[in-house]
């Protein structure tokens, strides 16, 4: 099994576990499709669609940067098109773009909460609304959302309901797309890391930079996501998933190589007691 030539279409591709993703996938020789705001380099923040596209390149795959806001509608519509007129196919797409506020609803502003709706689960029914034509064209296709399990634990909303309801809402797209798409052979999948991940949401919205000590590297959700894809259609299909449990199924029982620093106890990631 392998992605040679499979096209893979990752929303917030241009650093952190996107841009993890598309590196482990052009290993194979996959087709990139690296889908971002991010065109012009940030004063705070490394990488471009476009310096993503280069490394993707430089490691056997193919890439099409394609700057996206995926609150755009008529954008996301515009995406496939490219996609599929590029490579001829689309075989999977990866829902990684985020936005997040650990705020509760009295803090939390209007425009920020309908940013994290918009950004968060109206981007997965969106991607799924315009790309289901094309992956039912495809021989395996996938859909993974980075969602949580639903856990309904207090404290998960007690503190930050709005960004919770966002992300719940995109396990719950998960399980609604799984049962919509079985028949045409449609992979649909929640994937979310066990510990938290060294990203710049980490750092800068969660906790600081002493806090990326305790996590992982993007490279753990690359290589779950990776054996996510390899799954024939519909033998995995309506499960939120955790990387760490994906990967000891596939027989991975190394884990101190995803660790930023392995002397530090990990942090776990939110919605998980």
């Amino acid at each position: 099994m392998s992605l040679n030539n499979k096209t893979i279409i990752i929303t917030g591709a241009s650093r952190g576990i996107g841009r993890g993703m598309a590196l482990r996938f052009a290993q194979d020789g996959a087709n990139i499709v690296i889908a971002a705001k991010s065109s012009e380099p940030h004063p705070k923040l490394e990488g471009t669609i476009h310096t993503v596209a280069e490394e993707v390149n430089k490691a056997g795959g193919n890439a099409l940067a394609f700057q996206l806001d995926v609150r755009k509608e008529l954008s996301v519509k515009k995406l496939m098109t490219a996609a599929f007129e590029t490579f001829g196919s689309i075989d999977a797409i990866i829902n990684n773009a985020g936005a997040i506020s650990l705020t509760s609803v009295e803090k939390t502003s209007p425009k920020r909460y309908d940013l994290m709706q918009t950004v968060n689960h109206r981007a997965v029914y969106c991607l799924a609304h315009y790309g289901i034509p094309y992956l039912k064209k495809s021989a395996n296709p996938h859909i993974i959302n980075l969602s949580p399990p639903i856990n309904l634990n207090l404290k998960w909303l007690k503190d930050y309901a709005p960004y919770t309801l966002s992300k719940y809402g995109m396990s719950m797209l998960t399980l609604g797309l799984a049962e919509e798409l079985k028949s045409a052979g449609i992979s649909v999948n929640s994937l979310w890391p066990k510990t938290m991940i060294a990203t710049a949401a980490i750092e800068f919205a969660v906790g600081n930079k002493e806090t990326l000590t305790h996590c992982r590297t993007p490279k753990i959700m690359a290589d779950a996501a990776y054996q996510l894809l390899l799954t024939e259609k519909n033998t995995i299909t309506g499960q939120l998933l955790l990387d760490e449990d994906i990967l000891r199924q596939y027989g991975v029982d190394n884990f101190e190589q995803y660790a930023v620093d392995a002397s530090k106890p990990l942090y776990p990631d939110l919605f998980l007691d």
